[in-house]
Order: structure tokens, then C-alpha cells, then sequence
């Protein structure tokens, strides 16, 4: 008779074996290729993570682009720029697509490169030689050269701010044909070379009328053009009424220290922008990104300013849905959360981790699903309280606040079946590199045990797992009742929704993606 201890008879549904090993040298689970793609694209920035260094992260990425197809390649590009928000995963994929669909390619350029940063980030990928050439190529220097012909003289303005390349470089590149002498002398004027004042734009002839004394009139300009100038308070005060959203967010402590908020109508003024839902909305703001805000605020930007920027991250997350039936919430806080969540890169790295991330998504749904379990877990779970009253930021610094230790996505939902806990819909937040609960004599992955304990007492039960970091890999299979998404957009939030009411099934986000339109 066979060993009894080795084949005893299982009850329940069977654990999916697992088939791969995470980052963190522990059992998991292969995501298929296009979602795994989709999974990085939606994560990656290019900077090194916890587990894995940017260079990898860049191979892993060209190497899934090969192999799915070009229809899925280039609506990943699309989708992951117009969805989540990312700016370089897009072009690197671009770059992949102009080599195995120029048709294609031409198609998905101008919904990828929307502005100057874009346009210089794809030219630099497609120079560095990462995706097999190091020119540009005919097809792709159409494009490009369309694209700085069709551009409007403000648009080509605030894209000669920024370096490496800078428009100038990619100007000497492409070698665009002008439409008319006014363009042609912006060219030679953007490039460094002698241009006829009189057929310069009117902002870049008010620049540089400022720059030589011949006028005090504050030209209208990206303020970087300025910053070598020495401008009054009042001069600055104008800045701050014409910037853009983004702009405002990023500099209000540097727009404090020039004196821009002296007067009480411009603090009234830009206090309305910063809250401005439509404003919020075009900027399309990341949560993270007003979270990396308030954390850095100075403590000398005036108080009416700081509110406006917690009512924007109110309006940043109005989408997280209401949630019928129990909602459980485990963010993950262990140690390799503490990582910045774009990444390590030199001179350029965030101050929000992971752990930040995940605990402003779970504070969040915490807000609209105010009867939420909250279970923060490492290789335990910690126990917190949050009021769902306060505000998103205040309960979202109370959870990245504790934990540290290894992780364990199992623990949470040991600790429902310990106690026979309820749950219609539990919620994951984590970097999926679960490594606590390892058994070699056992199926599967230690959360998807305890899943199949939970579903035998809550069969309808459904399970959602986050994904903040680009490793590829899920602690839970791909299944009817379960969803692995990636991102840290508020675009999750849309997904989530859907499929907690039962709509949309597993493959919805992959499948979201497939009908992006061209």
C-alpha cells in the first residue's frame, strides 16, 4: 500500500502546484506572458528595486515585448500610458514595436508621445541601442519629425526644457522641415544658432526682450527658462497664477521660498487650482504622487495650500468603489516594502516606498467601505485601528508606520480562518514576495492553501492582489476568483470595482487591454 502520510486523501478544491520561484528564492506562481508584460509595463520605472537591479528589469521587459504579438505590444504601449500613467515602460515598448510592426508602430506613436518629455524619452531609448539599433530609422524619424512640425510654439517651448537628449539634440537628429520662416527661425533659434528676432514667436521674443532689460514684462514661459534670472516676489507671484497643475504641486516650496504667496488673492488663487476637480483630472494625477507632496511639504507654504493639496488627494481616489458584502484589506508592510516604489536611480529617487503605497490604497478603500477589515501584515499580521473620519494621508501614514519584519502573504487570511472570519472580497496590496511559509511537502503557494480553506466557508468569495513592483510573479494562480493586476494608478480601482461585482471575470485586465482601440 502506498505511504499513507504522502497520499491521503485532500478535501476541497486542489491547490494549483506552483511552477516557478519568486524573487526571494520561494514558491510562486508564472504569470502568462502578455500579462506578465502588462504586469512590469504597469510597474516598472526603471529603477532598481528591493529584489532586482533596473538593468534586469529592462531585459525582462525587451525580452516579453518579443514575445507576445505585435497587436497585444502595441496596446500594452498604449494602455499602460493612457491608463497608468507610466512614461518610460511606454516608450521602451514603442521602441520594441518599431521594429516588429512599423505599421503599428505609426499607429500607436502619437497616443504614446503626447508631449516633448515623451518625445525625448523615446528618442533616447531608441539612440541607447537596448532594443537592437542605435539610429533611429526611417519610419520612426518620420514620426518624430511630424511630431515637431505639428507642435505648437508653446509646445516646443516647454519641450526644450530638460537634457539628455535635450529637443535641441533631437532637432540636429531629425532634421524636421520647417512649414514656414517663423518655424524655421524657432529652429535655429531652439538649436543655438542665429535667428531673426522679428519672426520668433511672440513668447520667445518677449524672453528674450526680458532676459536683455528691454522689458520688466514678465513673459508667459516655463518658469525653468527663468531661473537663472533674478526675479522680484511679484515676478514669482505671476509664475504661480499661470503654472499648470503638475507644476504647482511640484513647486510650492520652491515658490515659498521666492516669495510667490506674499499676497492673499494668489493664495486664494492657487488653493483653487490645486482642488480643481477638472484640473486634478487632466494633470491625471497619482495618488502617490500628492502623497510624495504632503511628505515634502515645508513647513513655511502657507496652511491654505497644504489643505488644498489633501482635498486634491480626496479627489484623486473619489473612484474607489463602494463594495457590497464584508471587504478585507491586507496591505503589506514588511521589509522589502520600504523600497521606493519607482525605484533606485541616481539623483532621482522618491521618497514614497511601497509601504506608503500600499497603505495609501488601502486607506482609500478604508474611506468608501467604512465597515473594511484592515489587516496590515509582515510575517505576521499587525493589528491597527484606523478612523475612517480622518483623512487619507493621516491613515495612511498610521499603516506605512508599522511592520518591517519578513512577509508572509498567507497571514492575514490565517488569521480569518483562525478565527472563521467572513470575507466577500479580500484585497492584496503587496510586492508578491511572500517567503515566511514555505512547506516542501505541500501544493501550491501558502496563501493559496489558506484561500481554499477560506472558500470552502465563503464560496462566493473573491480575491484581488495588487501588484506595486515588477517581478512577474503572483502568490496566487490565475483563476475564476481571482485577479492579479498591477499598477499603482488610480486605474486599479476601476478594475477592482468590476470584478468584486462579479461583471468581469480573471482575465479582465489582460482582456482590457486587447480592446484597446488603434
Amino acid at each position: 500500500m502506498a505511504n499513507r502520510s504522502l497520499f491521503a486523501s485532500s478535501q476541497g478544491r486542489l491547490v494549483p502546484q506552483s511552477d516557478c520561484i519568486n524573487q526571494s528564492g520561494a514558491p510562486a506562481y508564472d504569470l502568462v506572458a502578455p500579462h506578465k508584460l502588462a504586469q512590469l509595463a504597469m510597474t516598472g520605472t526603471f529603477g532598481g528595486g528591493y529584489y532586482r537591479d533596473a538593468a534586469s528589469q529592462m531585459r525582462e521587459l525587451i525580452a516579453l515585448a518579443q514575445k507576445v504579438s505585435p497587436e497585444f505590444l502595441a496596446r500594452a504601449a498604449v494602455h499602460v500610458r493612457e491608463r497608468g500613467y507610466m512614461k518610460d515602460t511606454p516608450c521602451l515598448l514603442l521602441a520594441v514595436l518599431s521594429l516588429r510592426d512599423p505599421a503599428l508602430f505609426a499607429r500607436a506613436f502619437a497616443r504614446i508621445v503626447t508631449n516633448g518629455k515623451m518625445l525625448r524619452n523615446f528618442v533616447q531609448i531608441m539612440r541607447s541601442g537596448q532594443v537592437g539599433r542605435k539610429s533611429l530609422g526611417s519610419r520612426p524619424k518620420g514620426l518624430v519629425q511630424d511630431w515637431l512640425n505639428g507642435a505648437t510654439d508653446t509646445q516646443l517651448l516647454s519641450a526644450s526644457v530638460g537634457q539628455s537628449p535635450s529637443l535641441a539634440d533631437v532637432i540636429r537628429m531629425v532634421h524636421p522641415h520647417p512649414r514656414n520662416p517663423g518655424r524655421e527661425a524657432f529652429y535655429a533659434w531652439l538649436i543655438g544658432r542665429p535667428a531673426e528676432t522679428a519672426l520668433l514667436p511672440e513668447n520667445v521674443q518677449a524672453l528674450l526682450a526680458f532676459r536683455s532689460g528691454q522689458s520688466d514684462i514678465l513673459p508667459d514661459v516655463p518658469f525653468q527658462l527663468l531661473g537663472s534670472l533674478n526675479l522680484t516676489p511679484a515676478h514669482w507671484e505671476q509664475v504661480a497664477r499661470r503654472a499648470t497643475w503638475q507644476t504647482l504641486r511640484q513647486g510650492l516650496n520652491m515658490l515659498t521660498r521666492n516669495g510667490a504667496f506674499g499676497n492673499a488673492e494668489t493664495v486664494t488663487h492657487v488653493a483653487a487650482v490645486l482642488r480643481d476637480p477638472e484640473r486634478i483630472r487632466a494633470a491625471k494625477a497619482m495618488p502617490y504622487q500628492l502623497m510624495a507632496t504632503l511628505r515634502a511639504l515645508s513647513p513655511d507654504v502657507d496652511p491654505a495650500l497644504a489643505d488644498a493639496l489633501h482635498d486634491a488627494m480626496e479627489l484623486a481616489v473619489a473612484n474607489v468603489p463602494r463594495i457590497a458584502g464584508r471587504v478585507v484589506i491586507c496591505p503589506d508592510v514588511s521589509g522589502s516594502m520600504s523600497s521606493p516604489v519607482t525605484g533606485y536611480r541616481l539623483g532621482a529617487t522618491t521618497t514614497v516606498r511601497c509601504i506608503d503605497v500600499a497603505a495609501l490604497v488601502a486607506a482609500a478603500l478604508k474611506r468608501t467601505n467604512r465597515d473594511a477589515l484592515v489587516l496590515p501584515f509582515e510575517q505576521r499580521v499587525c493589528d491597527v485601528v484606523l478612523e475612517p473620519r480622518d483623512t487619507i494621508m493621516t491613515n495612511a501614514t498610521r499603516l506605512a508606520a508599522i511592520g518591517g519584519g519578513g512577509t508572509d502573504c498567507a497571514a492575514p487570511l490565517a488569521r480569518l480562518n483562525e478565527k472563521g472570519g467572513r470575507a466577500d472580497l479580500v484585497v492584496f496590496i503587496s510586492d508578491n514576495e511572500s517567503w515566511m511559509r514555505v512547506d516542501a511537502n505541500a501544493r501550491g503557494t501558502a496563501l493559496m492553501r489558506e484561500w481554499e480553506t477560506l472558500k470552502r466557508r465563503c464560496p462566493g468569495a473573491r480575491l484581488v492582489c495588487i501588484d506595486i513592483q515588477p517581478y512577474g510573479t503572483s502568490q496566487a494562480s490565475e483563476r475564476e476568483d481571482i485577479l492579479n493586476i498591477g499598477g499603482f494608478s488610480d486605474a486599479v480601482f476601476d478594475q477592482m470595482a468590476a470584478f468584486a461585482s462579479g461583471e468581469v471575470g480573471a482575465a479582465y485586465w489582460v482582456q482590457q487591454i486587447e480592446r484597446e482601440v488603434l
